[in-house]
């Protein structure tokens, strides 16, 4: 190996491990609470365990494709029923991602610089680590989306199937990922003319490799197509059809004003004005950081004036460029991956709906830098010494932006701790804090739909926590009869149904919970001696 290569695949160790610490560390207290659509996920994961029943597709909470549930079945049953533990196929997932995008930078830029900024920037990445993070299935997309056309380009140029075979399968696994991953098949459509366009007799020359590819694709997906198309084709909509664009409810009759006006706010949020949801970014600014986020848009303007040159010059005087692929793949990737956003009109912007555009936009971040760095590198001023350490001390301070507004500014946050529904883990510390003969009565009254266990969603955080871990807990119903001694949470505090305890209680007491030391959340609680 040559020294160079030597010191990239240093750099690229150094960085995965960066991401691998920065996406464990303190996992089980950032964020702060463990919020109700992860403590399902366990649930049905636990239900798996249990029964022994691994689903294709978990109907509660809207509906759920099951790979990432039926992984996380798998991380409690080896580790226990922690929170670490369901969150565990996030970071690994979400570390994986940066080698993926290494990998496919190399393939694609054809510079191992640029890649490893495009690895460094989504290792450091606010918006990757925050979902590296939170136990939700969306985490996969970016990930099988870059190990997917890293194989493919990979493919096209090795000419081996084994390549296409794999960039397949990957593909046909995504279907039993997440819903967003359901659109990637149209980025190949429509890079495809381009590949035509750049590689003399491609189809010629790649048909056998199609079929390769086609038949990976088919059997891994083949479990959930048969699911969605044969046995359960009411699951294949999911709850997207209630926030669509296309529906009269939400369109209001002005289907153009809106998809306008959710095309804006899809792209507004990289540069301008983030996602509002704190458990999504860090309101109110937008979700990359002013350095990643000036480069992937100078980047991204670029590529869009060159590709419209490259197709001139390539229908004038039929020049062949492989850069045509290239930038049509990112922006392809880019705009498809952000139809689940602008299509739908609730909480935009929005980045977790948009999280599979993670790829191209650190992709062309990446791309940017590296062209930077190349024009200082070559240039022969005597500022060239000053101009390399600006970069380098750029680079840094972009990580440092990042980790600070996660680690400290968020970590310390009231609304994240609110987003997060850390009043509900207080709950649980304090029930299992209590002697094992107290009875322990739970009010699940903060609302959401029912679940099959009979709660609704918002309770599932506190049934989780306490899940086999406490004696005498009780979640009330119509005909439970209380007995003392006994303490009771109200899961969102009611005056007139606290009152109507006291009445049938007159020795009860309300007491405020300070349930950790280091937390200002806190929530009430009646005992009855």
């Amino acid at each position: 190996m040559q020294p160079h290569r030597k010191l990239v695949w240093i750099g690229l160790l150094l960085i995965l491990l960066l991401a691998l610490f920065v996406r464990s560390y303190n996992i089980s207290s950032i964020p702060s609470g463990l919020y109700p659509d992860e403590a399902v996920n366990a649930i049905d994961a636990l239900g798996a365990i249990e029964s022994g029943h691994y689903k294709l597709f978990y109907p509660n909470n809207y509906g759920r494709e099951g790979l990432f549930i039926n992984l996380q079945a798998l991380a409690l049953k080896t580790f226990g029923y922690t929170v670490a533990a369901l969150k565990f196929w996030s970071i690994v997932f979400g570390t994986l991602t940066v080698l993926g995008i290494y990998l496919l930078g190399k393939e694609i830029l054809r510079r191992r610089g640029a890649a490893l900024l495009s690895a460094f920037f989504i290792a450091t990445s606010y918006w990757a680590i925050n979902f590296s993070r939170i136990g939700f299935r969306a985490i996969m997309t970016s990930f099988l989306l870059s190990f997917t056309f890293y194989f493919f380009f990979r493919g096209i140029r090795t000419k081996r199937s084994l390549d296409f075979a794999l960039s397949g399968a990957l593909l046909g696994l995504g279907l039993h990922t997440y819903i967003a991953f359901r659109l990637v098949p149209l980025i190949f459509v429509l890079i495809l003319p381009f590949l035509i366009l750049s590689y003399e007799n491609f189809l010629k020359q790649y048909w056998r490799h199609a079929l390769v590819f086609a038949f990976g694709a088919f059997v891994a997906a083949s479990p959930m197509l048969y699911h969605f198309f044969i046995a359960h084709p009411e699951d294949f909509a999911s709850r997207s059809t209630a926030v669509s664009v296309f529906s009269p409810e939400v369109n209001k009759g002005d289907f153009a004003g809106t998809i306008t006006k959710t095309f804006g706010l899809s792209l507004l949020k990289y540069n301008f004005w983030g996602d509002q949801n704190w458990r999504h970014n860090h309101p109110p600014y937008p979700i990359l950081d002013p350095i990643s986020g000036f480069l992937f848009l100078g980047c991204f303007l670029f590529l869009i004036t060159q590709s419209v040159a490259l197709i001139g010059r390539r229908l004038r005087h039929q020049d062949r460029d492989v850069r045509l692929v290239r930038n049509t793949f990112l922006l392809s990737t880019f705009f498809v991956m952000l139809i689940p956003e602008f299509l739908t009109a609730e909480g935009l912007p929005h980045a977790l709906r948009a999280v599979g555009t993670q790829i191209p936009v650190y992709l062309m971040a990446g791309l940017g830098g590296f062209w930077l760095y190349r024009k200082v590198e070559h240039s022969r001023t005597q500022s060239k010494a000053i101009l390399l350490s600006v970069f380098f001390i750029a680079l840094g301070i972009s990580a440092s932006f990042n980790l600070t507004k996660y680690f400290v500014f968020f970590a310390e946050s009231p609304l994240q701790r609110e987003a997060f529904n850390e009043d509900y883990t207080n709950m649980a510390s304090y029930l299992l804090s209590l002697p094992k003969e107290t009875k322990k009565y739970v009010f699940a009254n903060a609302g959401g739909t029912s679940i099959d266990n009979g709660l609704p969603v918002t309770a599932e955080s506190l049934y989780f926590l306490t899940y086999g871990k406490i004696e005498n807990l009780i979640f009330l119903k119509p005909e439970t009869t209380i007995t003392s001694p006994s303490v009771i949470i109200l899961m969102r505090y009611d005056e007139a149904l606290a009152q109507r305890i006291l009445d049938r209680h007159p020795q009860a007491e309300i007491k405020t919970i300070y349930a950790k030391p280091d937390s200002p959340i806190t929530f009430n609680a009646i005992t009855i001696p």
